[in-house]
């Protein structure tokens, strides 16, 4: 269970960093209570998930998701430059939080 709430919490990471850069274009009440929410929720389910997944583990795999899911949003929503090296790393980040997974 605690590998579902990390993943839910690199999900609303995600949407946190996505409402970054809306609030930042539209300066709305709504942006802002996204904002707020995707972070609130993603550092909560972050805290349930290291009850029993070790530290290091946890913040590797929740920032890895956050991180590349980022970049992805960024270029579906935003323009952000789609070219093959970018890609490439952004499934390394990946690649290396399903290794940690493997490995704990």
């Amino acid at each position: 269970m605690n590998w579902i709430f990390l993943i839910m919490a690199g999900i609303f990471e995600m949407i946190g960093v996505l409402m970054i850069n809306k609030l930042h274009k539209d300066r709305n009440l709504i942006s802002l209570i996204l904002l707020i929410a995707g972070f609130g929720l993603s550092f909560w389910l972050l805290s349930l998930a290291m009850e029993t997944l070790p530290m290091g583990t946890a913040y590797a795999v929740w920032t890895g998701i956050g991180a590349s899911g980022g970049a992805i949003l960024g270029m579906i929503f935003y323009g952000e430059p789609r070219n093959g090296l970018r890609i490439v790393f952004i499934t390394m980040v990946l690649g290396s939080a399903v290794g940690l997974k493997l490995v704990s």
